[in-house]
């Protein structure tokens, strides 16, 4: 069968049966498209069950002349592996062209953290005299009072903020719920933007229960909220490189700099690993220093 059959199946399989993200099902599907492409531009007719080991190579050495990311690279190489995976799975291949494909060595890079100062100082950039003001005021203090995810932000439901209980649900990666604590602060400017500005849209019948939207009444996109904070950074005049995930970075930073247990901030954060969450313990030298200081015996 043709590639498109497969990557069709295959995308069903991911949604369905492996409940991945419209995100990482997307990224999958554009990585297999460009391995299309590349059969196509060196004419090669190679179906996915009568691909080779040597045929894969080739097509990463020619993403590498296109200077994909070691981590894109990395992407890649998962793709195949699952791609080819699954074709055994089904019955329709007896071994994997990608089993021994390596994938580059990614060093750990530290996630850039904004200190406490510079969050005040964006959130001082909002014009809270615009219509909008109220909602992105709201939106940033969401996405640093619960470390939410931008995907996490823009699905809000109002019918998942439980004010009282001082919690917010949300649906992670795999579609995995979670109840995260937040913060007055970030309640109270909810409570003002639904009263002040969402009152006010008259608001798309698919889109009633999203906290956050646009003036059209419908939910607002990941991109959109990029470009609010790459405005906000830009007029608070901060040189450091920003995106929404940032406020995340900077919501678990802040809590074990100020104690918190590890444990914790992996649950709130949703990783399923705790070597993830321990990326933060890395940022703050002073937070490592203060750690010996506290437990270690000669301290």
């Amino acid at each position: 069968m043709k590639w498109t059959h497969w990557i069709s199946e295959f995308r069903s399989y991911m949604q369905i049966e492996r409940s991945f993200s419209g995100n990482t099902v997307a990224a999958y599907q554009t990585d297999l498209f460009n391995l299309v492409a590349f059969l196509d531009e060196k004419k090669h007719v190679d179906l996915p069950t009568n691909i080779t080991y040597s045929r894969l190579q080739e097509f990463l050495a020619w993403l590498h002349e296109r200077n994909i990311t070691d981590r894109s690279q990395a992407r890649v190489i998962s793709t195949l592996k699952s791609f080819f995976k699954y074709l055994i799975f089904e019955n329709a291949l007896a071994q994997s062209p990608a089993h021994f494909l390596e994938p580059p060595r990614l060093t750990r890079q530290l996630p850039d953290v904004l200190s406490v100062l510079e969050i005040e100082l964006i959130l001082e950039a909002i014009d809270m005299s615009r219509p909008d003001g109220h909602r992105n005021r709201a939106m940033i203090e969401t996405l640093y009072g619960a470390g939410l995810r931008v995907s996490e932000l823009v699905d809000l439901r109002l019918s998942n903020v439980f004010a009282e209980l001082g919690f917010v649900k949300v649906v992670g990666k795999g579609n995995k719920e979670r109840l995260i604590p937040i913060g007055s602060v970030a309640l109270r400017h909810i409570a003002l933007y639904l009263a002040h500005t969402r009152s006010q849209i008259l608001v798309c019948a698919p889109y009633t229960d999203h906290v956050f939207l646009n003036k059209r009444g419908k939910a607002l996109s990941r991109i959109w909220v990029f470009e609010v904070v790459k405005k906000l950074v830009a007029d608070a005049k901060i040189s450091k490189v920003v995106s929404p995930h940032t406020f995340r970075h900077s919501f678990a930073s802040h809590l074990i700099e100020g104690g918190a247990d590890l444990r914790t901030v992996q649950d709130m954060l949703g990783h399923e690993s705790i070597t993830t969450t321990e990326i933060y313990t890395h940022i703050s030298p002073e937070h490592l220093r203060s750690t010996i200081l506290e437990f270690h015996p000669r301290k």
